[in-house]
């Protein structure tokens, strides 16, 4: 049995884990080739408004997965739980190439909610990788899968072009295009993990014998350990919060924060770029250094999680989140650098973050609460995000982007303080 722990399991646990980088590298591509949607919704409609709605469709979506995900991945595994994700996003995207194609604005924001279950997937995939991961490399192992997003992010958006001009060779409607090639890599997505996800993540969890074993966590392990199998997962869901220790709550917290400022300030960006005459190109070089900062620094912070502890990471999280803000909000319509800078800043907060707290509520529960208590954790992020956006918009609509800057930063102290307070065992 030592043996097979030391070989068997760790070769299938390496290629468990390629199949995930696979499959998030073709999930993060089909969400980046959406990008497209409100300039697609806005030549139906000839309205901003409906271009917001259909943008903020797959938010909406991956909040409505998120559970139903979570629930999937409980009962039955991660394999099937990210298949489900992925499949909805597939039919999502196809169904947007039929109301593209009709003119159908109403069916191309219902379209992108179910295209939310691709974003829901490549979210839950994250957690997936913590799952194979030993508890002294679960940080590391959730950045990997949010650092090769970076290659989709990047790549699906400069594919929509491509992908359009090929749709209109084929005869089809203008705007079509990027959502066929997301069906396309989604469904593909979806076939590398029907095909390649065995054993499944969580069963490989169990064999390799770490998947009660906490890390960095004020709770003795033993307090996991001897917890009995929990109730049903329809029960466990809504009564998950409950369940969910201080450490628990604060990784929660973090991840639900942090997303919230960082989709409430960069949706304001452009705005702000707008109002002092920036062009397009400038606001997207903003977009794309904010974007890369996301993702790409994540190796940093997991290996920092790893090696100094969570809570502390996730304190220097909410703390890049209060001075990106800062930056950002002082900064002048004009002055592109600095608001590069913050949200760059800002970027690197909401990373740090990500990886920390999902690390870190992966270890706050026993592994039969995991999968709800992840799903939990999407759902609060998504609805973050939409919540972020709105909120956002009201206070540059009443008071100004500096105003917003402010209120961000503020928004995220409680988290800071939170984590000073918690005073987390030092890392072994």
């Amino acid at each position: 049995m030592g043996q097979g722990l030391a070989g068997e399991p760790r070769r299938a646990r390496h290629k468990v884990l390629g199949v995930l980088v696979g499959t998030q590298v073709l999930g993060a591509t089909g969400v980046g080739l959406a990008a497209v949607t409100p300039l697609v919704a806005a030549a139906m409609t000839d309205s901003p408004v409906v271009a917001g709605l259909a943008q903020t469709g797959t938010v909406v979506g991956a909040a409505v997965f998120a559970l139903p995900v979570a629930a999937l991945a409980a009962r039955r595994g991660r394999r099937p739980a990210l298949l489900f994700g992925y499949g909805a996003g597939a039919v999502g995207a196809a169904l947007a190439v039929a109301a593209v194609t009709t003119g159908s604005w109403p069916g191309l924001v219902g379209a992108m909610v179910l295209f939310g279950g691709g974003l829901a997937a490549n979210l839950a995939a994250r957690y997936a990788a913590a799952d194979l991961a030993p508890p002294a490399q679960r940080a590391r192992a959730v950045a990997t899968l949010l650092w090769v997003v970076t290659v989709g992010a990047v790549a699906g958006p400069n594919l929509a072009g491509p992908a359009d001009a090929l749709a209109a060779a084929l005869g089809l409607t203008e705007g079509t295009g990027p959502f066929l090639a997301a069906a396309v890599v989604f469904a593909a997505a979806a076939v590398g993990v029907l095909a390649g996800l065995r054993p499944d993540p969580l069963d490989l969890a169990s064999t390799a014998g770490h998947a009660d074993q906490p890390v960095h966590h004020p709770v003795p392990p033993a307090a996991h350990d001897h917890l009995q199998p929990g109730p049903p997962v329809r029960v466990r869901r809504a009564g998950v919060w409950r369940r969910l220790d201080a450490t628990g709550r604060l990784a929660l917290a973090g991840v639900a924060t942090s997303h919230l400022a960082m989709v409430g300030l960069m949706s304001m960006t452009p705005v702000h770029m707008g109002h002092g005459s920036a062009s397009l190109t400038v606001v997207g070089v903003v977009v794309s250094v904010h974007v890369a900062a996301m993702y790409a620094a994540s190796p940093l912070f997991g290996w920092m999680a790893d090696r100094l502890g969570r809570v502390p990471v996730l304190a220097v999280g909410a703390a890049l989140v209060v001075a990106g803000a800062s930056i950002s909000g002082m900064a002048p319509a004009t002055d592109a650098p600095q608001l590069a800078a913050g949200l760059t800043v800002l970027g690197f907060g909401w990373s740090a973050a990500l990886v920390a707290g999902s690390a870190l509520l992966t270890e706050s529960v026993p592994a039969q609460l995991r999968p709800a208590a992840q799903g939990l954790a999407d759902l609060c992020m998504n609805i973050g995000g939409v919540l972020g956006g709105v909120l956002a918009g009201a206070v540059v609509t009443v008071w100004s982007y500096g105003a917003l800057g402010l209120v961000v930063g503020f928004s995220a102290l409680p988290l800071l303080v939170m984590c000073m307070a918690a005073n987390p065992r030092p890392a072994g």
